[in-house]
C-alpha cells in the first residue's frame, strides 16, 4: 500500500551545489557477491531466504575466481569487494577467494552471520586474511527483540560478544540493524550499545519487501523522515551513519547542515531524548555519509548463481556473470543507465535530490513493479510539483 497520503509532505527547499564525484557510469564502489545461500539462521526478514545447504548452480571456486577477476577489470579504483550470504563463513573455499582478491589488490570486506563458526581462532583468520572489514547484524537492543528476527535463542549476547570481539582485533565492524516495527523504538539503544561494544559504522537498512521480509511489518513513510532526522543526530556521536534502501537519508543531512531545524514530532523527540540520556550530548560533527550511490548506480550484486541484479533487494536479473563481463552489463544495461541519468517518474522524477537521492528503486519495484517509479516510503514533496500537489 501506498503511505504517501498518509504522512503528508514536506516543504521543499533548493539543493546544495555539489562538485564532481566518483564516475559511477563507468564504475560501481561497491560490488556486493553473495558467495552462497547457505546459513543456520533463519531471519525473518532475509532477503536471500537463505536455506541450510548451498544450493546448485553455486559458483565453483574457479568461476569464483574469474568473477573476482571481473571486478578487478573495472580498474583502479577498484570497487570494494563485499562478500556475503547467506553465510559467507559456509563457503569451505572462502578464504582461497580472499586470498586471491587481496592478491590482486581488491579492497575486500566479509559479511558473516553469528554462528558457532565464528570463533576466536576464526577471528584471527579473519584478521590474517587481510581483510580489513566485517559486517555484523544486530536488529535490537534486548534479547527478546534480536532474537525473535533472528530465530536463534541466545543469539543476542553472542552478537554483542561478536561485535566486542572483532572490534578488539582491530577489524572496522559495521553493525546492520534493519528497521522495522518491533525495533523503531529501541534504535537509540541499538545506537549506544554498538557504539560502546566498539563498532565504528552504523548501517541501518529500511526494510524492502522481498524474500521472507515480504511477512516483516514495516514502518510508514513518516516514520522512516523521523528516523533519518534521529540517525543525523546519532552520527554525532562518534560512528559513522549510513543508510539502505534509505537514500532519502542524504536530503535529511543536506537540510540538517543547511540549518534546517529538526522536526518536533514525538517519535523523533523520544528517539532523540533517549540517545542523550544514554550517550551524553553530541561529541563532535555529524559523520554521516551521503555519496550520492543506489541501487545500479555505484552499487551492484552478483548472486550465488552469477546472475547480476542491481541490488541484493531489486530482483530485475541483468545477465550473468559467466556469459557476460560484470563491466559490460554495469556498464551497458538499459536499466542501470536510466538509473543512473535519474529517469524516474512520479515524484522522484520531479525532486530536486533526484541524483542525490533518487529513492530506493527495490522499494518502488516492489510497491508498483516500476523500478524507476517513486520510492513510497519517502514523504517529501519536490518543489517542482508544488505543496498541492
Amino acid at each position: 500500500m501506498n503511505t504517501v497520503a498518509q504522512a503528508g509532505v514536506l516543504p521543499s527547499v533548493p539543493t546544495r551545489t555539489r562538485g564532481p564525484g566518483p564516475d559511477y557510469a563507468q564504475r560501481p564502489m561497491l560490488v556486493f557477491w553473495e558467495t552462497t545461500r547457505a546459513c543456520a539462521l533463519a531471519c525473518r526478514h532475509c532477503r536471500a531466504s537463505a536455506t541450510m545447504q548451498a544450493l546448485p548452480g553455486e559458483l565453483t571456486t574457479e568461476q569464483g575466481k574469474n568473477l573476482i577477476d571481473q571486478v578487478a577489470g573495472f580498474g583502479r579504483p577498484y570497487p570494494i569487494l563485499v562478500l556475503t550470504g547467506g553465510d559467507c563463513l559456509m563457503r569451505p573455499d572462502l578464504f582461497e577467494l580472499v586470498d586471491y582478491a587481496t592478491g590482486l589488490g581488491l579492497p575486500t570486506a566479509l559479511s558473516p552471520s553469528v554462528t558457532p563458526t565464528l570463533t576466536a581462532e576464526m577471528i584471527e583468520k579473519i584478521v590474517a586474511s587481510g581483510v580489513k572489514a566485517v559486517s555484523i547484524s544486530l536488529d535490537g537492543a534486548i534479547a527478546a527483540t534480536h532474537e525473535g528476527v533472528r530465530g536463534i535463542p541466545g543469539h543476542f549476547d553472542d552478537t554483542v560478544r561478536a561485535i566486542r570481539a572483532l572490534s578488539a582485533a582491530g577489524l572496522t565492524v559495521q553493525v546492520n540493524t534493519t528497521v522495522m516495527r518491533a525495533n523503531v523504538d529501541e534504535l537509540a539503544d541499538v545506537a549506544a550499545l554498538i557504539a560502546g561494544a566498539g563498532a565504528s559504522i552504523w548501517e541501518v537498512f529500511f526494510l524492502v519487501q522481498v524474500g521472507r521480509g515480504v511477512s516483516t511489518e514495516a514502518v510508514s513513510a513518516l516514520e522512516h523522515e523521523e528516523i533519518c532526522q534521529f540517525l543525523f543526530d546519532a552520527s554525532q556521536h562518534g560512528f559513522i551513519v549510513r543508510t539502505v534502501e534509505a537514500p532519502f537519508f542524504r536530503r535529511v543531512v543536506a537540510r540538517r547542515r543547511a540549518g534546517d531545524p529538526a522536526p518536533a514530532t514525538p517519535r523523533y523527540l523520544a528517539l532523540t531524548e533517549r540517545l542523550e540520556t544514554l550517550m551524553g550530548p553530541p561529541i563532535g560533527l555529524p559523520r554521516a555519509q551521503t555519496a550520492s550511490t543506489r541501487d545500479g548506480k555505484g552499487i551492484v550484486f552478483v548472486a550465488y548463481d552469477g546472475e547480476v541484479y542491481p541490488a541484493g533487494f531489486l530482483p530485475l536479473g541483468l545477465g550473468n556473470v559467466l556469459t557476460t563481463p560484470l563491466a559490460e552489463i554495469y556498464r551497458d544495461n538499459t536499466l542501470l543507465k536510466q538509473i543512473r541519468a535519474t529517469e524516474f517518474t512520479g515524484r522522484c522524477g520531479s525532486c530536486e535530490y533526484a541524483d542525490l537521492c533518487g529513492g530506493s528503486r527495490a522499494r518502488a519495484y516492489a510497491d508498483s513493479g516500476d523500478p524507476l517509479g517513486e520510492d513510497p516510503a519517502c514523504p517529501y514533496q519536490p518543489a517542482a510539483l508544488g505543496a498541492g500537489a
